[in-house]
């Protein structure tokens, strides 16, 4: 399969794991042959994140040099990222109250899942303030932080770091050649994991559809089409109109994240895509210092994809119990979600836990999510990719802001990626 692109061969392995778990549907012996390859292929890129973020980040920091730079990209990423998640709110919002996907639902046919993992998790994050979020990015012990996978503080960390290391001159370029080598080892390791990429994902795939099948998706028909055709319109219009007003193209970004699309989409992770996206965006013009700070950050404050879904998900509960949300009640519900999807970063079921999180103050049954969480892997592949193009997007959009986008750079690697195709 050498002579195929990446994007077939993950393709073929999607549809070959829809298959296989089809035919095995109801089989629970299936999943010991299948999950260990899709375990394998996650392990292998959580592996590499963390030190591809912060070999990057010290150097894209260090190149700098600058931390009133530095803080004024940081508040402008942070600004973007709000204004452009509170619009997906209210896209998702609107989407819900138009479709109305939850109305006439008959739950005594619906299949309940167990929620409880999200219910601990989610005691968790209710037990300490908003503030206290800001106040654990600062790491207290970064080897902790690094093994946690805490990407704020690994963030905070790398940073100061790379500020340091461009304060004392002569003597950081050992340290800075050492960093260097390091993120370039990392992007030749990440070349060698996506070759493994279509097996991990047939059995990531194959897991999910012999477990649920294709016919739990029926009774929340409504749901899976509304979250898809809102992830649809939010990418072409909004994202699409970003694009315009920063002078770049939607179908540029696209046509460079194409494999890292279909792969964030097949494994519904994110993580899948963030070191081949890091490392595109910089060959599209974006600067190393832009793309090592926006995009690991956009991770924890710029998921368009998953807020948007969680104003869907909202609505449609309130709907299947018939409980009419007056204005008044979803503009709370939008401020509720402001605030709770941004204290999230790294845990397990980030979307289903600020859910959990977020109904009961606006007087939403929480034993409605049960109800979803079923097909939340359909939703949450679509929603995937809605972040991935989000952050990749934010990466363009603070270069241009910054006045330090290369567009002959940009240009030429789109040139070369057409006619790669």
């Amino acid at each position: 399969m050498k002579k195929f692109g990446l994007a077939f061969q993950i393709l073929f392995g999607l549809l070959l794991g829809i298959i296989v778990g089809a035919i095995f549907y109801g089989n629970p012996t299936i999943e010991s042959y299948l999950k260990p390859a899709g375990d394998i292929f996650i392990r292998l890129i959580k592996m590499i994140v963390v030190p591809i973020v912060v070999s990057s980040l010290i150097v894209g920091v260090a190149g700098v040099g600058d931390i009133k730079k530095l803080g004024r990209l940081g508040g402008k990423t942070l600004l973007y990222f709000e204004i452009v998640t509170t619009i997906a709110i209210i896209f998702g919002l609107v989407i819900a109250n138009i479709f109305q996907p939850g109305a006439g639902i008959n739950m005594a046919g619906l299949a309940k899942t167990d929620i409880t993992k999200y219910v601990e998790a989610t005691k968790a994050l209710t037990s300490h303030s908003f503030a206290d979020t800001f106040v654990n990015i600062v790491p207290k012990n970064i080897f902790e932080s690094l093994v946690a996978g805490d990407m704020l503080a690994i963030i905070f960390f790398s940073v100061l770091f790379g500020l340091g290391v461009a304060a004392i001159g002569d003597k950081g370029k050992p340290v800075l050649s050492f960093f260097q080598g390091v993120a370039d080892s990392m992007f030749w390791v990440t070349n060698q994991i996506m070759k493994f990429a279509p097996i991990g994902v047939f059995g990531l795939i194959g897991v999910t559809v012999s477990k649920f099948g294709v016919g739990s998706l029926i009774p929340l028909g409504k749901l899976v089409l509304a979250v898809y055709i809102a992830m649809f319109l939010f990418i072409v219009i909004v994202l699409g109109l970003i694009a315009k007003l920063c002078g770049t193209s939607l179908m540029a970004i696209v046509r460079i994240l194409k494999d890292e699309l279909i792969l964030a989409y097949s494994t519904a992770s994110s993580e899948t895509a963030l070191p081949k996206m890091m490392e595109k965006m910089e060959k599209f013009g974006v600067p190393k210092a832009i793309t090592s700070f926006v995009v690991p950050t956009g991770y924890s404050f710029n998921l368009d994809g998953s807020t948007l879904y969680q104003a869907i998900a909202a609505l449609f509960i309130a709907q299947m119990y018939g409980i009419h949300m007056s204005i008044s009640s979803q503009i709370m519900l939008m401020l509720v979600l402001m605030l709770t999807s941004k204290g999230i970063a790294g845990v397990p079921g980030a979307s289903f836990v600020v859910l959990l999180a977020t109904l009961g103050s606006v007087g939403i049954p929480l034993e409605g999510l049960a109800f979803i969480a079923g097909i939340d892997r359909i939703l949450d592949m679509a929603r995937t990719v809605v972040n991935v193009i989000g952050n990749s997007m934010a990466a363009v959009v603070m270069a241009k802001w910054e006045g330090q986008y290369d567009k002959n750079k940009g240009k030429k690697y789109l040139e070369s990626v057409k006619q790669a195709a």
